[in-house]
């Protein structure tokens, strides 16, 4: 299939007709909110089931079409958006949601997060859930080369999309319409050491074994940080010998690449850990002063009353890479109504607001309702870098996999 049908394919939307959800203003207060913890749907990962809907043949709720019962919409996203050792939105969203909406919130969290659906899928297997959230740029790019049919489906009537900040929208599909975003960054205690200010100021002997990254090959963190080491370094023409395009790299000398600068790292003793949760702890308990991970890291430290000097922000070279998350509908939803009902309601100023603290993030809208402080705690790079959409297709992979492989020889 060539990229011009793909795109001709993923443009025709589904035709649809809006239904509301919304409770009536004297029934709002019979909406149960007893029992507002999430409800989570067990997907596992083994490619049995699954989960999402009711456990019936047809894995979704009796709202039908024209039925009394309440609808159940089933949404999946990754774990930490409803169950994080610190703090989360999911529980929130789920008695917000159902207060205002005549629904019924479940949660999905299969532990192969997106991929799980990408191998139901290409397996033909039922979806079992209406709608994704937390994708990224990445992961659309991933999902789109591994099947030949739409996962998901273009996002069409949902209120509140114009709200989002044009340097958010990364779907040139139109299917993702993003709800927050994040930029990957250094945190580090400023009480036991002072972060480079370069990326190359990360190789110096004093900065030996002061990092902790995160495997790019499992962790969305990570992959955004090897991906900012690509676009400052560039990547060598790996790219093109697949389907991409080669990355110039902006520090200017064509005889060093990302993958010449990782060798650095490795020479001057980065720890590479499997996901965020365990860097993040790991750099919590003192293993090593600096940790690769989110410029809102002192929102969620005020919030525990932390000492701020032990989460400063560092900037390498006044960049981070921009990492916006989106939600988008599953093509085969059997709610696809209400679950554009569930994105408009995700981009409500309010609802912004809540989602940005409580997945210590940035809003994707301007309108969002934040405390007067987050703006002091939350940081912004001067200069924010990201890879589109196609500046990844066909790319992000073979990066990955030579990353992969160079490390394991090292």
């Amino acid at each position: 299939m060539t990229d011009d049908e793909s795109r001709t394919r993923r443009r025709r939307a589904r035709p649809h007709t809006r239904r509301r959800f919304l409770t009536a203003a004297g029934a709002a207060g019979a909406v149960a909110l007893a029992g507002c913890s999430a409800e989570q749907v067990d997907d596992g990962g083994d490619g049995g089931d699954g989960g999402g809907g009711n456990g019936t043949d047809d894995g979704g709720s009796e709202s039908g079409d024209g039925g009394d019962e309440t609808p159940t919409l089933t949404v999946a996203t990754y774990t930490n958006f409803i169950d994080a050792p610190s703090v989360s939105p999911g529980e929130w969203l789920k008695g917000e949601f159902e207060s205002r909406y005549d629904a019924t919130l479940e949660w999905a969290t299969p532990d192969n997060e997106v991929n799980y659906y990408v191998e139901r899928a290409a397996s033909g297997a039922g979806i079992d859930a209406d709608l994704y959230v937390g994708l990224t740029t990445e992961d659309l790019v991933r999902v789109d080369g591994a099947l030949d049919e739409d996962l998901f489906a273009e996002a069409g009537d949902v209120d509140g999309r114009d709200a989002v900040k044009e340097g958010l929208r990364f779907d040139p599909f139109e299917r993702a319409v993003p709800f927050d975003t994040g930029y990957v960054s250094l945190v580090y205690d400023s009480t036991t050491t002072e972060a480079p200010e370069t990326f190359d100021g990360l190789l110096d002997d004093e900065q030996a074994g002061a990092l902790i990254a995160q495997n790019p090959g499992g962790s969305a963190t990570g992959r955004a940080f090897l991906l900012h080491t690509i676009s400052r370094f560039g990547d060598g023409g790996v790219a093109s010998d697949g389907d991409g395009e080669a990355v110039a790299g902006g520090d200017g000398d064509p005889d060093y690449d990302y993958l010449d600068y990782w060798a650095e790292l490795q020479a001057n003793d980065v720890r590479v850990l499997g996901s965020w949760d365990d860097a993040y702890a790991a750099w919590s308990e003192g293993e090593a002063p600096i940790v690769v991970s989110y410029s809102t890291d002192q929102v969620f430290a005020d919030m525990e009353g932390a000492d701020l000097q032990k989460h400063q922000i560092r900037f390498l070279n006044d960049q981070a890479y921009a990492n916006p998350e989106g939600m988008a509908l599953f093509a085969d939803a059997d709610e696809p109504d209400l679950a554009r009902e569930f994105m408009s309601f995700m981009l409500e100023p309010d609802v912004q607001g809540e989602i940005a603290q409580r997945n210590v993030a940035f809003p994707s809208t301007d309108g969002a309702e934040l405390p007067s402080d987050y703006a002091e705690l939350a940081k912004e790079p001067a200069d924010p870098v990201t890879f589109t959409y196609d500046e990844l297709q066909g790319s992000v992979d073979a990066w990955v996999e030579a990353w992969e492989r160079q490390y394991a020889g090292n």
